[in-house]
């Protein structure tokens, strides 16, 4: 076989290196179940960038919170509520946003429902709240937001290490998340060109709501920091940086993957 060498010079003459910025400045966002935990980090974080952001979940009081939030860092916003297992309250924040900002560039969905009952003990109507919030949501904001996305744009679902890893007493919560990356990719590849779909499956964070159960010193966060190569749990500010470069024009050519941001948690060995 003839083999071909091109030199480095050869390569700088034929094509310009340059890159479109990993930033989300100038596009128009909607996180859902963005007013707690890791989806505000992300909601606040792409308003910091300069992205204008809407931020919506079931609390008014926790919407009113959070649009404050990003417009204390310049973004533009609309105080809305919706509930994810509620077409027309979805429909109806698509809507909104698309009056408000003329457009929706980016939606993330990162509203989640948990049970820790086990395979045998959970019942139907938990098993059908997680799977219907955490699954059939996703399948909502999808089926909603993205034929509103007339310039194309990206979707990220949030999925978990629940998905590929085995954890007790999370059934209804490891399903719904198995589906959430099935449903990433057969959706990536039925919208595309036009739109496209990740998704981010976060290890451990600490975040307002778990602060105690991963603090300093419990028996908890000493395993997952034994079992983690970086040596410990994440900040949720560090998810920011994956959910903005899957929504910049610098993944362009990214769909139907799962960026895991675990600090190497699912790879490493017990």
């Amino acid at each position: 076989m003839e083999t071909f060498m091109v030199s480095h010079e050869s390569l700088s003459s034929m094509q310009d290196y340059s890159h479109a910025p990993v930033s989300v400045a100038d596009k128009r966002a909607i996180v859902v179940g963005g007013t707690s935990g890791l989806g505000q980090a992300i909601a606040v974080g792409f308003a910091a960038d300069g992205a204008d952001v809407i931020a919506t979940s079931r609390s008014q009081d926790a919407v009113d919170e959070t649009a404050s939030l990003l417009e204390d860092h310049g973004a533009d916003t609309a105080r809305v509520t919706c509930d994810v297992t509620d077409r027309d309250s979805l429909e109806n924040v698509r809507d909104i946003a698309r009056e408000t900002f003329g457009g929706i560039d980016i939606v993330v969905a990162s509203q989640g429902a948990i049970s820790r009952e086990t395979v045998v003990g959970i019942d139907d109507d938990e098993w059908e709240f997680v799977t219907d919030v955490a699954l059939d949501g996703v399948r909502r904001v999808t089926q909603v937001f993205a034929p509103a996305m007339d310039d194309g744009g990206s979707i990220i679902n949030i999925s978990s290490l629940a998905a590929r890893l085995s954890m007790a007493n999370l059934p209804a919560y490891s399903a719904a998340k198995g589906g959430v990356e099935a449903f990433t990719r057969a959706s990536a590849k039925e919208l595309a060109p036009e739109v496209r779909v990740n998704a981010i499956a976060p290890g451990f964070f600490i975040t307002p709501q778990n602060a105690d159960t991963y603090a300093d010193g419990t028996e908890k966060r000493e395993r997952i920091d034994d079992r983690t190569p970086l040596g410990r749990v994440g900040e949720r500010e560090e998810l920011i940086g994956a959910a903005i470069y899957l929504s910049s024009d610098a993944s362009s050519f990214v769909t139907g993957e799962v960026l895991t941001v675990d600090g190497g948690f699912a790879d490493s060995a017990f």
